[in-house]
């Protein structure tokens, strides 16, 4: 069976289908890995770099991002590292004024039932379990 590393730029077409040529090649892609066809794979920075792009120049909401980031988390036809840190990740940021490197950060420190948050960060130790 084939396998695909998606990149960034593959899920920016699909959530935001602003270049239809593109969004049918993703689809296709996608549609294949959902039939058990084609397994496809992402990692980490893929994720952030979704969310950086989302935010900075299209200009998305925090809640947007969100949405958009737990949409791709929800793929489970997608074998994504790390899916469940990410998956608090979001949820911790969508609740609180953290950025989503410090919400992933408390999200892998509970992950792994670490004991000590070392850290200066006031509001990222307020948050921590």
């Amino acid at each position: 069976m084939k396998s695909y590393f998606i990149d960034t730029n593959y899920f920016l077409r699909l959530l935001l289908k602003d270049n239809e040529a593109q969004f049918q090649k993703v689809y296709t892609l996608f549609e294949q890995a959902i039939n058990e066809q084609v397994k496809i794979y992402t990692s980490v920075i893929v994720f952030f770099e979704i969310y950086w792009v989302l935010s900075s120049f299209y200009k998305r909401n925090k809640s947007s991002c969100v949405h958009h980031l737990q949409n791709i988390l929800k793929m489970n036809f997608l074998d994504v590292e790390n899916r469940e840190i990410l998956q608090e990740a979001c949820t911790i940021f969508g609740k609180s004024s953290l950025d989503l490197e410090d919400s992933y950060n408390i999200a892998f420190f509970n992950q792994y039932k670490l004991n000590y948050f070392a850290t200066f960060d006031k509001n990222v130790l307020k948050l921590v379990k």
